[in-house]
């Protein structure tokens, strides 16, 4: 079995007190110094908090994520038949017409509107 050490192990020992943490980057060198904490109570983290893979902050909620942002944006929507530019929001509740030729650009649906076929749009 592979042994790798990573700088980032948080290791946390819990008694019916306290807990401790050490999150000496140095705690951790070798396997023995692995198995010797780990008979003495410590407990290794299995995930590392402070680099998430690109897959689980995909899947949390936009305010759960490592750093919270939106996942809403505007976008400027080219109209197919007189090129006239947009801007629409990307979670957008009520029909969105173009003002030159009054075709439909988007629908509203639960969450994010969707595109009339033909409409190209850029992310602002």
């Amino acid at each position: 079995m592979d042994w790798q050490t990573t700088t980032g192990n948080c290791i946390v020992k819990s008694t019916n007190q306290q807990e401790r943490h050490a999150c000496d980057p140095t705690t951790i060198s070798t396997p023995e110094d692995t198995r010797s904490m780990l008979d003495q109570g410590y407990h290794v983290l299995a995930v590392d908090l402070l680099n998430p893979s690109a897959a689980s902050e995909a899947k949390k909620h936009k305010l759960k994520t490592l750093v919270p942002a939106p996942r809403s944006f505007f976008m400027d929507v080219k109209c197919p038949g007189c090129f006239v530019i947009t801007t629409v929001f990307s979670h957008a509740q009520t029909v969105v017409i173009c003002q030159g030729c009054t075709t439909v650009l988007c629908q509203p649906t639960g969450g994010k509107a969707r595109l009339t076929e033909g409409c190209s749009f850029r992310r602002k």
